[in-house]
């Protein structure tokens, strides 16, 4: 008899999204930890020894930012579904703002790049583009509240 017991359950790696997609259904902070444990090693391999704790510290204070960004973009976008954040927000981007896709794109590719709110504002009053528009999508997509902390940030 074959031991199952370290095969994944696919119903508990894989979400169903529209139709048949399928997407995957992952954790941020096993995910971030594989992340870490890569930059940890290149920077260890630079230098010629383990660079530990330090070089995690590091990867947080340069990357955490972006790879956080990054991995709620791919939430909203539903693209994968980060376990971690708001399940009501999976997939927010295939289904609000349709009729204004020439604006939403735009803000998130700002988004992207790690422009925050009051620079997506500045952009917008310096295009003229409708502000009252521009706050509907910031609100909706509530970048501030979707933070979350690092265990090893300082800040």
């Amino acid at each position: 008899m074959v031991a199952t017991k370290n095969i994944p359950d696919v119903s508990e790696s894989l979400l169903h999204t529209s139709g048949s997609d399928l997407c995957a259904k992952l954790s941020i902070h096993i995910d971030c930890r594989s992340e870490e444990d890569k930059f940890k090693w290149l920077e260890s391999e630079k230098v010629g020894y383990d660079l530990g704790e330090s070089a995690i510290r590091n990867w947080v204070r340069d990357h955490w930012s972006g790879y956080l960004r990054a991995k709620w973009l791919e939430h909203l976008q539903g693209k994968c579904f980060w376990t971690e954040l708001d399940r009501g927000d999976f997939g927010l981007l295939q289904h609000q703002f349709q009729d204004q896709r020439d604006l939403l794109e735009p803000i998130v590719d700002k988004l992207k790049c790690g422009y925050e709110n009051l620079t997506v504002i500045a952009w917008a009053k310096a295009h003229r583009v409708p502000i009252d528009a521009v706050l509907q999508i910031l609100e909706a997509l509530d970048i501030n509240s979707r933070r979350m902390v690092h265990r090893f940030d300082t800040r």
